[in-house]
Order: C-alpha cells, then sequence, then structure tokens
C-alpha cells in the first residue's frame, strides 16, 4: 500500500523545497512535484508538453484528465511505500478526481493533505525574488495566486471534514518547516 502526503501553498510557499529536503532525508521517501512533472513534459517538446504550456504560460491550471494521469502514474511507478507530491490538489475538481479515483483504489491511500500557509505579501517577494523570467512576473504572480485562493477554502473545507488536513506556518527558517513536517510525517507513516 502507497502512502499518499499532498502539500498544497500558494506560490512561493516553499512547498517544493520542503518536500524535496524530506525526501532527501529519507529513503523511503519518494518526492513528486505536479509543476517539476509538467515543466519536464514541455521540455521534451512533445504535443502534451505544448498543450501543458499552453496553459502554465498563462498560471492557468492545466485540464484535469491530463493532471489525474501524471499523477497517477507517478504514484504507481514511485519506487517507495511513501509518496510526497506537491502543488495539487489545485481546484475543488481536481480535489474531487483524485478522491473518487483513491476510492476505487486499494493500493493507495491518502494519508494526510499539509497545507503551507504563507501570507500573499510574502508569496510575492518569494516569486518575484527568484526572477525565473517571464513565468514569474507581477502580473501572472496574481493570476497564480487567485487560481490558488479562489477554491483554497473548499479544499480545507473537504479535507479538514476528513480529518486530513495539517497546516503549517510557512513564514519561518526551512529548518524549523521542515523539521515540523518531517516529524508530522513521520508519526503518521
Amino acid at each position: 500500500m502507497k502512502k499518499l502526503f499532498l502539500i498544497i501553498g500558494a506560490p512561493g510557499s516553499g512547498k517544493t523545497t520542503d518536500a524535496e529536503l524530506i525526501a532527501a532525508r529519507h529513503e523511503s521517501i519518494t518526492h513528486y512535484s505536479t509543476g517539476d512533472m509538467f515543466r519536464a513534459e514541455v521540455a521534451s517538446g512533445s504535443e502534451r508538453g505544448k498543450l501543458i504550456d499552453s496553459y502554465v504560460s498563462k498560471g492557468n491550471l492545466v485540464p484535469i484528465d491530463i493532471v489525474i494521469e501524471t499523477i497517477v502514474n507517478a504514484i504507481k511507478n514511485a519506487p517507495t511505500k511513501v509518496v510526497v507530491i506537491d502543488g495539487y490538489p489545485r481546484s475543488g475538481e481536481q480535489m474531487m478526481e483524485l478522491d473518487r479515483y483513491l476510492m476505487n483504489e486499494d493500493e493507495v491511500e491518502l494519508v494526510d493533505v499539509i497545507e503551507v500557509e504563507v501570507s500573499e505579501e510574502v508569496a510575492c517577494d518569494r516569486v518575484l525574488g527568484r526572477a525565473r523570467g517571464a513565468d514569474d512576473n507581477v502580473q501572472v504572480f496574481k493570476n497564480r495566486m487567485s487560481v490558488f485562493l479562489e477554491p483554497l477554502e473548499e479544499i480545507q473545507t473537504f479535507y479538514g471534514a476528513k480529518n486530513i488536513l495539517k497546516k503549517i506556518n510557512g513564514e519561518r527558517t526551512i529548518d524549523e518547516i521542515v523539521d515540523e513536517m518531517d516529524a508530522y510525517i513521520q508519526s503518521r507513516i
């Protein structure tokens, strides 16, 4: 049985870095970022990559079927029993699709959803400080932030009702955040 942890947070919350550092600490944990999976597909130049890029370059969500297919393949092919995926779900529809999938799946258990909380101001400073290029200009950031915030209450309510939502303060040092998140994940596996 694969144990799945989802890490959500605003753009610039540090969720990918946190997940990478936790996976680096433990050979028993595999980390996947939906963003990294999408960027790799875009870089490959495939038709699917071009389609993904047409959404991501504008800060919009990638269609649900492409997202679910990418995530399902990652979980099934993970070399470890514990899988941490960051950046998913990003909409109520994605959340419900994953929930429906997992209801019929006896090989994967969603253990927890961890939300890395940061203010919009901190997130913006971090994103614009990364200077990755056109993807991270102010207008795209504001769009990405609104895409994140719009379904957030629905996602929090849904996973909160299942008692699998853990919130972590993302405005501390990386070590403090990662130590807390790591200890929490270890306590749940």
